[in-house]
């Protein structure tokens, strides 16, 4: 658990409450940030506001993300500390797999496209916030350690009543105003390259048949992922320079080319599928603003990028990967494609077009 954290689990509800009220008189403040800036984490900060602005919903995140249908044309948000993914749509379509203790799901849509893993899925609130465009209803999902995981937001289509009977619902019987904490994991160290069977990964990766047999891969010779891409070779991972982000937008802009967009944390991965055409830089973040797909990306935090292959029964398929100064994966593009369907031609030229840097990369 983070020092601020800490410090912060000393402060009551109401004191959070107060310096919420505090900071946001002082200027518009996000919540993320404002919980930050008070040094609780944002479900603290969510919780201390139940019995005003938000309502503890039940535990069963499940059975929750299974009723939003009825809520019509919602927008789903997933984000991690540098890029925020926003994808208009319906909740249609929800399935989940039990593999021993742990359980995951998808929603399998052109809109709403999501991977989850319901271990990092432990609160769930309703929340009615006053904006200067009147309330604006949300779910929010967090974490043990209170990070936000995935939120629902209502839009002008959505069906309020229907909102309402959610909430009504799945209403928690206690209506505590705090969570308990739990610390956060320390990342693991990533093994020494000497340790690492690299001729058995190679052969490994060589031989891949689907993309989603990457990160088990990985998992088996215990290798970091960026590690990987550092010792595979060129053939399969080139590192980029860092406008490799930007770049790829404007050019499936340019050249509409329909693209895949990955952005997740520990429990949610979302995916926008399709083309992107308004692209606007504003306050150092570099913006995707479609009427369906937003896109809110923070370029002083991309630390490396690159450009990887991974066979598979459909040919490479190629990927462009950003990463933050702690090698935790940012966002992932790919041209668009389904199983079955070799990926495009025209993806393949936007990324051979992609500035590379010089580095020693020898498997």
């Amino acid at each position: 658990m983070s020092e601020s954290v800490q410090t912060a689990t000393k402060l009551t509800p109401e004191e959070i409450r107060v310096e919420y009220e505090r900071l946001k008189q002082e200027g518009g403040i996000r919540a993320r940030n404002a919980a930050t800036e008070i040094g609780v984490s944002e479900g603290q900060l969510v919780a201390a506001r139940v019995g005003a602005e938000a309502t503890r919903l039940s535990d069963d995140a499940e059975a929750i993300l299974k009723a939003v249908i009825s809520l019509g044309e919602v927008m789903a948000l997933t984000r991690n500390e540098h890029c925020v993914h926003e994808r208009k749509g319906i909740y249609e379509n929800p399935s989940f797999f039990k593999h021993g203790p742990m359980t995951t799901g998808l929603f399998v849509n052109p809109d709403i496209d999501l991977r989850l893993f319901m271990a990092q899925w432990k609160y769930a609130f309703a929340l009615t916030e006053t904006g200067k465009t009147g309330a604006r209803k949300s779910l929010q999902f967090f974490n043990g350690a209170g990070e936000a995981v995935h939120k629902i937001y209502l839009t002008n289509h959505s069906d309020e009543d229907a909102y309402d009977d959610l909430v009504a619902m799945y209403r928690h019987a206690e209506q505590d105003t705090s969570i308990e904490i739990e610390g956060t994991a320390p990342k693991a160290e990533e093994r020494p390259d000497s340790e690492i069977d690299w001729q058995g990964f190679r052969s490994a990766w060589e031989n891949l048949k689907d993309t989603h047999d990457f990160f088990p891969m990985l998992r088996k010779f215990k290798v970091g992922r960026v590690q990987a891409l550092k010792k595979i070779g060129t053939d399969f991972a080139a590192e980029l320079d860092n406008i490799a982000a930007r770049l790829v937008l404007e050019l499936a802009r340019d050249r509409n080319c329909e693209i895949m967009v990955f952005v997740g944390n520990k429990g949610c991965i979302q995916i926008h599928t399709g083309p992107v055409n308004k692209l606007v830089e504003a306050g150092g973040w570099y913006n995707v603003l479609d009427p369906k797909f937003n896109l809110h990306l923070d370029e002083a935090g991309i630390s490396h990028s690159w450009v990887t292959k991974k066979p598979s029964v459909d040919g490479l398929i190629t990927a462009v990967e950003i990463f933050d100064t702690n090698n935790e994966l940012i966002a992932t593009f790919f041209g668009k494609r389904k199983p079955g369907v070799p990926e495009l031609t025209e993806w393949r030229e936007i990324v051979d077009s992609l500035p590379r840097k010089e580095i020693s990369n020898v498997a």
